[in-house]
């Protein structure tokens, strides 16, 4: 039977305030974790970032001081909840190591949710972007495996293959053509708004882990392959959050928010294996119905609407549950991976005229693929290695993709070279 969180009696919103030893205490162990149980860490990590973010911005177009004062009275309780969860990620692991699990998750959840999605343009803008971020993973794991000897495969669980994707030289797009159409609130399902909204705020938090890390990161080389790699991050946040309708109100998005979070936690708490962290989604699940009960609440003293008016039929709909997706990437990387953006649409790098912005803006920020941090770093380890690094369980679905020797930097970039 699906549950309907507004059917749920809420707790008192105050009672969601923690006391400070309860929000930093236990960290899972890196070493013996499943990499499923880190990376909804990372997924709800994001989610709180996101809606943090989005109270701030709108308390800052918001005149009515009795509303401002709502949105700080549920955006404590967020934080609260954002603080301990950061801290469930171990001091042990490193930045590197957490770096893997970031991608593994924008591999898997990407995956996991276009394989159901029933809008077919929402789906085909996420399997756009899941190739390049399954490219980032590659070149992430050549990265550390080089400077610390580590095994991403390793750290994977053996959940996901590691191995090119579309490269991340070929990603880089004139800013025009990574904005795409907006859904529509009142027609689109309840799965694809729920699925825009997770997205968005998990490319969100990836593009923000990758601008603070870039200048901290203790190499050169690392330093680049993260601004680099966080400015595709940037595309991708922009390409999802264009999805989101746009002609909703402040406080219908706050609602839809809040539904998101009560979703992913219930969610997390059906799929938890650490049953620690278990815990503490339950305990967050009862906690975002009180926060849910409160933006409804909020909908209707300041916007004259009932939740029904936003989401009519409000049970949940089938849960999400990251799993493995490797037939699926094989799958994507082998029909579109010589596509790249055309505005709101997309096209194979051949079918583009040779005026089309996309070359110009690739000799501007790119100019040859000497000194690209994503390419260099492929070529490093072959240098030293005599061959990239990868995990993969057969050989690689696209045939330019195959040799380990030599890295691949004009699929997808330069026109006429799809057999290289």
């Amino acid at each position: 039977m699906s549950l309907n969180p507004f059917e749920l009696k809420p707790i008192d919103l105050e009672s969601c305030f923690t006391e400070r030893k309860e929000l930093y205490g236990y960290s899972y162990d890196k070493h013996n974790a499943d990499p499923y149980t880190k990376l909804r860490i990372i997924l709800m990590n994001g989610t709180e970032f996101e809606e943090v973010g989005f109270g701030h911005n709108v308390m800052r177009n918001e005149k009515r001081a009795d509303l401002r004062r709502d949105l700080a009275m549920l955006r404590r309780s967020e934080q609260m909840q954002q603080k301990r969860i950061a801290c469930l990620k171990p001091i042990s692991e490193s930045v590197l190591e957490n770096t893997i699990a970031y991608e593994q998750l924008a591999v898997d959840l990407t995956a996991t949710m276009a394989a159901r999605e029933m809008n077919p343009y929402v789906k085909h803008c996420m399997d756009f972007a899941l190739l390049e971020d399954f490219d980032h993973l590659y070149r992430y794991a050549d990265l550390m495996n080089m400077e610390t000897g580590e095994k991403a495969e390793d750290l994977v669980g053996g959940y996901t293959e590691i191995m090119p994707g579309r490269p991340t030289i070929s990603e880089h797009r004139h800013p025009y053509d990574d904005i795409k159409r907006p859904i529509d609130a009142k027609k689109d399902s309840l799965l694809t708004k729920l699925q825009v909204n997770i997205i968005t705020a998990a490319e969100q938090q990836t593009m923000n882990y990758y601008m603070n890390q870039c200048g901290f990161y203790k190499s050169d080389l690392g330093r680049r392959l993260y601004q680099e790699i966080a400015m595709i991050e940037e595309q991708h946040v922009s390409s999802y959050g264009s999805l989101i309708d746009p002609v909703c109100s402040p406080l219908e998005k706050l609602l839809m928010h809040e539904y998101t979070e009560a979703y992913l936690y219930y969610s997390c708490y059906e799929s938890e294996t650490d049953p620690k962290v278990k815990a503490i989604w339950e305990e967050y699940f009862t906690q975002e119905v009180a926060h849910l009960h409160y933006a409804a609440e909020l909908l209707r003293k300041y916007d004259g609407k009932e939740y029904q008016e936003v989401i009519p039929k409000a049970s949940f709909p089938e849960l999400l549950f990251i799993t493995e997706q490797k037939d699926y990437v094989r799958g994507v990387l082998k029909d579109t991976v010589l596509e790249t953006g055309m505005r709101e649409d997309f096209a194979k790098i051949d079918a583009l005229s040779d005026s089309f912005d996309f070359f110009d803006y690739q000799k501007r920020v790119n100019g040859s693929a000497t000194g690209v941090a994503s390419h260099e770093v492929i070529e490093k380890h072959i240098k030293e290695f005599g061959e990239d690094y990868r995990y993969q369980i057969k050989d690689h679905p696209v045939d330019a993709l195959r040799n380990r020797d030599e890295d691949n930097y004009v699929l997808g970039r330069v026109k006429g070279k799809v057999g290289i």
